[in-house]
Formats: structure tokens, sequence, C-alpha cells
């Protein structure tokens, strides 16, 4: 310890026994002197630090002349940001291709703090003023008396310091301590701190002021209409009159469109004094309405459709070439209805004149769950709506187009009725209808069919029932006469009855069809499982009997080309081609699911689809491969909902293809699955009938060998 800290310490010690107090130095004094010590020590650990570095070069340094020591080398310094990536490259929708962007934004952002300050002259600030201000002045008023009593209390001890420290200065300078001293004892007025103000809110006011667009007033004047002055006597005579010539005129109108047939209906109407009803009164104006106001809408739905139409008239799968003959089904549009969709689709048929035009048929194939059904007709036009709807109280199980009148359209329904739809008249009732009293089926209606007209020139179509019975149904005199030309009777199924009769089991029928060629001649699929083949001219024998299936034949078609090929499908997962002069199936495919629907291509011999319902359309070209499908692709995604009918548009490629939950959609072939035979050098490609029976007939001659083979 110093000398001088040493008797510091003693004069300390003997102050209280006895003796003058020693006053103690100033604290700025003693605060100067150490930092002098602390600066002097610093600076002698400096010199030292220095003194102790050496200048060591390493043996690799270049060593440089004066000149190039001297040598300047400039360096420009930018605002750019060395970290900021330059290869940024997006997706320009204009020029349908990525570009690299040029703008790269350059700011780094080092530090960012939002302040809390606000302007004393702002609203808010003197808000915050006056309520501060507000609450000091409410303080009670012995907190501010024992505040001034700690302030003179302060500024006397303050004044003893001033003046211990002031005895050893001159004695002018005491007069002037004592004059301060007796100045602090007086109370000074109480301060009040001052609070910086807090931007509660976190938040900057900014104003501006918008340009005010000047007021502009517009007029127009129309010319005034033209008006002409007219004046009548109305009596009772001349309105009879004018409503009987506007009567006259409807029917004139009317009279030319409809054939023989209905201008007798109508006649036998005003016999019975049956008034029209709102829809035959409509005049020629509404119906040119209603026409622009349907093209509308097609146009409407071209526009919104536009990427499904170019797909269907342009798009072709160029991927084909290399999936080794597999194809794919493109989906195109979805026609679904509203008031349809608790309702299965049970039959589609496509118009013989109208190649985009179809009906669907909607009832319900749940025989515990049956109540109304419709009949719709969409155009690929426009899938958003169909073109004509009708309600019928029964559900519809099948349908067909005439050919010859593609107005009309046979119907059956579940309850055993058939009926004949008029598209040309404006009435959602069908023009006619077979009643329990003129002779029905006893059981649902499974497939109708049109035929040509009989020896007096009457409209004529079939229908299968499962009560068993083939029946005729013939147009005359604007009532529908039905003919039994067959019954299914199952062959061993005899059994006695009381009193020594005969009860007979009849079969019951699914599904039938005509050749294409010969017209006596048709086959009838069964709940059994066999096919019929029969005869107009017969009505108590068949011709030939197939034992197809082991479950119900859901579907059996001729082949729109060879006059001796049909196929057939069950719920027995089984699709079968066969040759009807051969009792054995030709080609047998298993789809590993019950087969609902299948047809023939109207393009090609060797080509037919079946759907299935796992939810699944497969499609065959017996001429590529004869033992798998071409294309087996999920078009119905959801488990609950099966697929009930496929058919082939006879002009596009393009299927149909329909659900349980009403709905219908539309898919495109690939060009796999369309195949046309390639031209050879030289050589023409010879299309037609005679070139597909040959290709046919090619394949079931293969077939008939190796079996010929296998029976020797």
């Amino acid at each position: 310890m110093p000398a001088k800290a040493v008797d510091r310490h003693r004069q300390g010690q003997s102050g209280p026994s006895g003796g003058k107090a020693v006053p103690p130095r100033p604290a700025k004094a003693v605060s100067k002197k150490r930092d002098e010590d602390v600066s002097t020590e610093a600076g002698e650990g400096i010199d030292q630090c220095v003194a102790a570095k050496t200048l060591v070069k390493p043996p690799d340094q270049l060593e440089l002349t004066e000149a190039e020591l001297k040598e300047e080398f400039t360096r420009i310094l930018t605002a750019n940001n060395p970290h900021a990536p330059q290869n940024i490259v997006r997706y320009s929708f204009k020029d349908r291709a990525y570009k690299p962007i040029s703008y790269v934004d350059q700011m780094a952002i080092h530090f960012s703090l939002n302040g809390n300050m606000i302007l004393k002259d702002s609203d808010e600030g003197r808000r915050q003023s006056i309520r501060l201000g507000t609450a000091a002045e409410k303080a009670p008023v012995e907190t501010s008396a024992v505040t001034s009593e700690e302030e003179e209390i302060k500024d006397k001890e303050s004044a003893g310091d001033t003046q211990a420290a002031g005895e050893e200065e001159a004695e002018g300078s005491g007069a002037a301590e004592v004059a301060e001293a007796a100045e602090a004892e007086e109370p000074s007025p109480p301060r009040v701190k001052e609070q910086k103000l807090a931007n509660q809110f976190n938040f900057i006011e900014r104003a501006s002021r918008t340009l005010n667009n000047p007021m502009r007033e517009r007029a127009c004047q129309s010319e005034p209409t033209p008006c002409k002055n007219f004046s009548a006597t109305a009596n009772q005579w001349k309105i009879y009159d004018a409503y009987v010539e506007e009567l006259q005129k409807i029917e004139r109108s009317k009279e030319k469109e409809k054939p023989k047939a209905q201008i007798a209906k109508r006649e036998e109407e005003k016999k019975k004094g049956r008034k029209l009803t709102s829809l035959e009164l409509q005049s020629d104006d509404i119906t040119k309405i209603s026409k622009a106001a349907k093209i509308m809408e097609r146009m409407v739905n071209q526009n919104t459709f536009d990427d499904i139409a170019q797909d269907f008239k342009y798009f072709e799968d160029a991927s084909d070439e290399y999936r080794d003959h597999q194809g794919t089904l493109l989906p195109l549009w979805k026609f679904q209805y509203d008031k349809t969709k608790r309702l299965a689709v049970t039959a589609i048929s496509w118009n013989p004149k109208y190649k985009d035009l179809f009906a669907v048929g909607y009832g319900s194939y749940d025989f515990m769950k049956q109540g109304q059904g419709m009949l719709l007709l969409y155009t690929m036009k426009n899938p958003s709506f169909p073109e004509y709807v009708f309600r019928s109280e029964s559900g519809i199980m099948c349908l067909d187009f005439h050919n010859d009148h593609p107005y009309l359209v046979a119907v059956g329904f579940y309850d055993g009725n058939v009926a004949i739809y008029n598209l040309k008249k404006a009435t959602s009732q069908p023009s006619y209808k077979s009643n329990a009293k003129s002779g029905k089926h006893t059981e649902p209606v499974w497939q109708v069919k049109w035929q040509k007209d009989d020896m007096d020139n009457n409209l004529n179509f079939f229908s299968v029932s499962s009560d068993g019975r083939i029946v005729s149904w013939t147009l005359v005199k604007n009532e529908l006469v039905h003919t039994d030309v067959i019954k299914l009777s199952v062959e061993g199924t005899t059994m006695q009855g009381p009193e020594g009769l005969q009860l007979q089991t009849f079969g019951c029928g699914t599904s039938f069809d005509f050749h294409k060629k010969i017209d006596y001649l048709f086959l009838v699929g069964t709940e059994e499982g066999k096919i019929y083949k029969c005869s107009k001219c017969y009505s108590s024998q068949f011709l030939d009997v197939f034992e197809a299936h082991h479950m119900a034949v859901d579907s059996v078609s001729w082949n729109p080309y060879h006059l001796k090929v049909f196929i057939s499908c069950s719920s027995d997962w089984t699709v079968k081609i066969w040759d009807h002069t051969i009792k054995t199936p030709m080609f047998i495919y298993d789809l590993n699911s019950a087969v609902g629907d299948v047809a023939w291509s109207p393009y090609s011999s060797t080509v037919f689809a079946a759907v299935t319902t796992d939810g699944k359309a497969h499609v065959f070209d017996l001429s590529v491969n004869k033992y798998e499908a071409l294309c087996t692709q999920l078009v119905v995604a959801k488990k609950k909902n099966k697929i009930t009918h496929i058919q082939f548009n006879p002009v596009y490629p393009v299927v149909i293809i329909g659900d349980e939950r009403g709905h219908v959609t539309s898919l495109k072939l690939s060009p796999n699955l369309r195949r046309m035979p390639k031209a050879k050098k030289g050589q023409e490609v010879k299309k037609g009938p005679e070139v597909e029976i040959a290709k046919l007939d090619k394949l079931l001659n293969l077939v008939r060998e190796t079996e010929s083979k296998a029976g020797k």
C-alpha cells in the first residue's frame, strides 16, 4: 500500500476519537488520477507488444519493383448485391416459354426496427399529453410535500459538501458559498419529469390528397316513336271470327307437318271435343324465337367446351406408335341432368339420321326400388342440357330409333307396356301406348327393335319380355295391335297339374336381335343362359338352341358385316363369339366381372367393345390380338357405381357409356383401336364389306382348323 494511502487510512481511523477531522478530497480529482494511472499502464503494455512483434517474410512472397508497387488499380464500387441471384427464370405466359428475369432486386436489409414514437404536434400526441397531465394533477398533496422535504435535505447535504471543500480555497470564495447555501435552503417548486409519448397503436399517420375528377354530363334524345290512331267497333261476332281464323291458320300449318296417321287422330280428337293444349296453340313467332335461342345456347356451349371440341375433332394420340398395338380412350363430354341423378341408364341408341343425336332411357335395375322413368335426347353440340325431355310413370328399360322415320322412338317400360314417342309433336306424352285392355306384357320389357313395315305399310316393331313372349306390335289406325310371335318354353319343365293338366314353364327373355339380311331370322337370349335361334315363320318351334352361358344373357348381337357371326355377353363374366351354324363358341373371353353390355363397331368386323360392372371398358380387335383386349380402361371411379351400356357412334370414332348414376360419358378411340390396313407400295387399300367379311373369315378358318386338328 502506498504511503499516502496509509496516512489517509490512519487519519480516517483517528477522526472520531478526537482531533480535527480532515475533509475528504473531491471525487473528481481521485477519478482523474486513476484514469492517468490506467492510461500509463495501457501505454506501457502497447509499447511492449509492438516491441515484441517482428516482421517475418514468407519464402514464397513475390518481390515487386518500385514501379509495380506504385501502380494503381482502380476498383469501382457499385450498389449491386453480390449475393443476389443473376439466373432467375420465370415462365412467360405471353411467349409460352421460360425466360430469364432482367431485373433483380439488389437491396439487402441488414437491420430493421419499427419505432414507437409519435409527434407531439399530432392529434394522438396531444391526447396522450393531456391524459398524462390530468393524471399528475389528481395525485394527492401529501406526496408533493414529501418530495419537497426530500429535495431540501438533498440541497442541504450538497451545500455542506461544498462548504467543506471550500475551506482550502480563498476567503473571497467562502462568502459566495455562504450565499449559495442560503439560496439552496429555500424550498424549490416540484419538478414534473417529462415522459416520452409512446405510440400505443404502432402506426404512422400520413395523408394524401387525390385529384377529383371533373363532373361530366352526357345526354341524348331519342326520336319519338311513330303513333297512329286507329278506331274500330268490336262486336261479339267480329271477335269470334278473328278467333276462328287464327285457329284455322294454326290447323293448316300443322296439317302440312303431320303425317296422315296424325291427321286421322286429330279428326277423332275433334269429334271427342278435346281441347287443344297450350303447347299446340303456340304461334310461329315463338317457335322461331326458341330455335334462335337453341342456336345461341349451342354457340355458348361450344365456346365453353372449346378444348374438348378441339380434341374431338383434331386430337390423335401420337404415343400409340410406342404402345405395341395398345390403345386408350380419351374422355370427352359428360352428359348429366339434375333430375336423373337417382336413375340408372337402362338404354342408349344413336339416331340414324343425325349422327350427333342420341337417346338415353332412364329407369332402375333394382326391382325393389321402382319409380318414374325419363327419356332424354342429347346432342354432342350441347352437352350441358338435353334437347328433348320426356317423363314416364314407369321406368324405361329399352328404346330404339326407326331407320326410315328417325323422329319415331319405340320404348319398353318396366310395367310391361310399350309406347311410341314422336319427336315432332310438342307434347311430353307418347303418341301411342299399349294398355292392359288392348294387351301388354306381364313382365318388364327388356328390348324393342323396329322392323320393316308389314304388307299394308303399317309401322311394325318387336319386343321381348321376362314373361317369355316375343310380341309383334303393329300401328293400325292409331292403335297398337299386338301378335305373339313365339313363346319361350323351357325343355323338360312340363309339370303335372290338377285334373291331369299339363303345365309348361316359360323361359324369361332378356335380349334379342334380328339378322341384318335375313328378315325372318332372329336370336333370343334368356335368363337361363340359353340362346334360341328363331324364325318369324314358326311360332312353336326353335331353329336351334345354344347352351351359351351359365347365367342370364345380357346382350346378343349379330355382326354388321358377317352373316354367320354373332356375339353374346353374360353376368357369368364371359363374352363369346359364335358361328350360328356351329354349337360351340369360336372365341371366349373372361373379363373377371359381370359383363353388362357388348357392341360391335360400325367400321370393322373384328372390333367390339364390352363394359363390366367393375367400371371398366374393354375394346378388342381380333385381327390384331385374338387373346387379349387392346384397351382396358377404368371409366367410372366410384365403387358403388356400375357401367350399364355402351354404344359406338355410326360415323365418328366415339363411344358413349352409361352408368347407374344417370351419367353418360363420351370417349374417343385412339388410333390403335381403329387401325385400318396400311397401303402397300403400288397397291390401293381395298375397302368395303367384302374386305371386312374376308378378314373375319380368315380368323374363323384358323379357329376351325385348330378345332379339327384337336378332334383328330
